[in-house]
């Protein structure tokens, strides 16, 4: 008996359909230095000139079990923002400049318009930051996923003289820290709001659904604003771990954070979601980003003017807490 690859489930003429539809907007992203269409069995891209001693700085990731609730309210149209945010805000955090992105997306049926639409929202995030988005893979792969079944992930490169590269090892006792506001949960947290409100409450996630859906927020931007304005001397990306995990990653040993969780206005959205989980403070800062997608390190002295410089590009800013000694940060 005859049996096809399309009657084991993948149909290559759905893949080729696929790359047709998302081909404008992929090309879109280029710039002069992308060397490759879309196509290739590899993505060239020429390093920019002006930097005198260039580091690739590279970073991976996923939206994480949030795909599921997007599926689940029909509200994917952003998710490549979240997708690309959450790569190149974290190789912003080393002073990079994002130079290009790759995306991978496996499904268990492959729908090209379906596909096409998630590609065009990479596509758009990626603009909004200079990043080219030169190649990814679109895997159909039935057996492993449910034919709606839908996962993402991104893998972002950018650049930075090496005299340049943000360590933990400038940051100093007094140092500022300074945090820049989220537009939600962005990308973490969602195993514990999807058991709320897939299992718990069910009956109340129509009146969050909006909020919970909104994109991360790109933050590449202000931070290179930033950057051309003064010193910045740690970055943390504040993803999965909250405060707790993620802002001793750009402190350097016997420093931690000294928080006033007063200095930036209180989002309702989290402190409803985590009374609805028991949360106390420690946890929910353990586990969600509680208002704040980005926190810097800079000198006392540099404070006005980076923060001049960030709210220029329309991006809030709020002055939050210091560097202390200690090895665990404390919130008040």
């Amino acid at each position: 008996m005859k049996v096809s690859y399309q009657d084991a489930g993948v149909d290559t003429e759905r893949g080729q359909a696929a790359v047709r539809l998302m081909k404008k907007s992929v090309e879109a992203t280029f710039d002069r230095h992308v060397l490759t269409g879309l196509g290739s069995f590899a993505g060239l891209f020429e390093l920019p000139q002006g930097y005198s001693r260039p580091v690739l700085v590279s970073g991976t990731d996923g939206v994480g079990t949030k795909l599921l609730l997007l599926q689940r309210l029909g509200m994917m149209e952003h998710v490549g923002q979240d997708l690309v945010a959450m790569c190149v805000n974290d190789i912003i955090c080393q002073g990079a400049r994002p130079l290009f992105f790759l995306d991978y997306l496996a499904t268990g049926k492959l729908e090209p318009v379906r596909v096409s639409e998630i590609v065009d929202s990479i596509a758009r995030a990626c603009l909004a930051v200079d990043c080219a988005l030169i190649g990814g893979e679109t895997a159909e792969m039935p057996g492993l996923y449910d034919e709606e079944e839908i996962d993402l992930a991104g893998f972002a490169v950018g650049i930075v003289d090496k005299d340049k590269i943000i360590t933990p090892h400038s940051v100093r006792e007094g140092d500022v820290l300074l945090g820049l506001p989220s537009s939600g949960f962005h990308s973490n947290g969602y195993s514990l709001i999807r058991k709320l409100f897939f299992e718990l409450y069910p009956d109340r996630l129509a009146d969050y659904a909006e909020r919970l859906a909104r994109p991360t927020v790109l933050y590449v931007k202000p931070v290179l604003a930033a950057m051309e304005a003064g010193a910045i001397k740690g970055i943390a990306h504040i993803t999965g771990g909250g405060f707790f995990e993620n802002i001793p990653r750009m402190l350097p040993e016997g420093l931690c954070f000294d928080i006033d969780t007063s200095s930036w206005p209180a989002d309702p959205m989290f402190e409803e979601i985590v009374s609805l989980a028991g949360l106390d403070r420690t946890e929910s800062f353990s586990t969600f980003n509680m208002g704040l997608g980005m926190v810097l390190a800079v000198a006392p002295g540099e404070v006005d003017q980076i923060s001049r410089a960030i709210r220029q590009t329309g991006q809030a800013i709020y002055r939050i807490g210091r560097v202390v000694p200690g090895e665990v940060g404390s919130l008040r």
